[in-house]
């Protein structure tokens, strides 16, 4: 057995990944990024944050529209292939710095816009993490906090979490709306508009792009081949494992 920190975990899971994450389609596009940039493209030009950036599609997004954009991130092979990608698109007030969510290297109040998009589920203290980007929000400034969210039903909410677990042992908890609007309160956050939507999931390119081992990918297509009517109803679970999730797309003020 590894002795090792889950913020290892997550940097060993996602550094090999770099280049999947840059090039999935899941993560490049989707109605959630398409209704951030209508909402980013209303505010003045500042300066902005992408907490856990991973393959860089919001700091990407966020460039042409914000004086500076920084993209942070726990692992340093995403930092570099985000720092390459930018400077190909050329981005030059996009700039990368590799931490953790729970301590960030920022003074009080130093962003005007904080954004987070397919992160937070990997978050060992996403409390900690909400605090730390309230801190250095200013004041009036917008946060944005994009994720898979849970259902409500325990039944439901048990087998997302048991899928992505299997999937990724850098998995936490996906949250739903209703715990997102408790955290968000609790970091000292006035909450605004959430919107959901629907992300489906096409099996093999969900699996490959985490390498997932087939032991555990035979152990997720062997659950969701026992699931009952309202696991296979409300995943819409295909006959090659795709399946459909909810996410949200969550505003707050600081």
């Amino acid at each position: 057995m590894q002795n090792r920190s889950h913020d290892a975990v997550v940097s060993a899971q996602f550094s090999p990944q770099a280049d999947a994450y840059l090039r999935s389609a899941v993560h490049a596009g989707g109605e959630d990024l398409a209704r951030l940039g209508a909402i980013i493209g209303a505010l003045p030009p500042g300066m902005a944050l992408d907490l856990g950036c991973g393959g860089g599609h919001v700091a990407y997004l966020l460039a042409p529209l914000m004086r500076e954009v920084t993209a942070f991130d726990l692992s340093d092979a995403m930092l570099a292939t985000v720092q390459a990608e930018a400077a190909r698109r050329g981005l030059s007030n996009l700039v990368t710095r590799q931490g953790s969510v729970d301590a960030l290297p920022w003074p009080d109040q130093s962003f005007d816009l904080v954004v987070s998009r397919y992160s937070a589920h990997h978050w060992q203290d996403v409390a900690g993490g909400l605090r730390e980007a309230r801190r250095v929000l200013k004041p009036g400034g917008l946060a944005v906090f994009m994720d898979v969210v849970a259902p409500p039903s325990p039944l439901l909410d048990t087998w997302l979490q048991t899928l992505e677990l299997l999937r990724d042992p850098s998995h936490v908890r996906d949250y739903s709306t209703a715990e997102w609007g408790s955290m968000l309160g609790e970091a000292g956050f006035q909450r605004g508009a959430t919107e959901h939507f629907r992300l489906r999931l096409e099996f093999q390119s969900w699996v490959q792009r985490m390498q997932t081992p087939e032991i555990q990918v035979a152990a997720i297509r062997a659950l969701q081949q026992q699931a009952g009517t309202e696991m296979v109803q409300h995943f819409a679970i295909e006959a090659d494992g795709s399946f459909t999730i909810d996410t949200a797309l969550l505003v707050a003020e600081g």
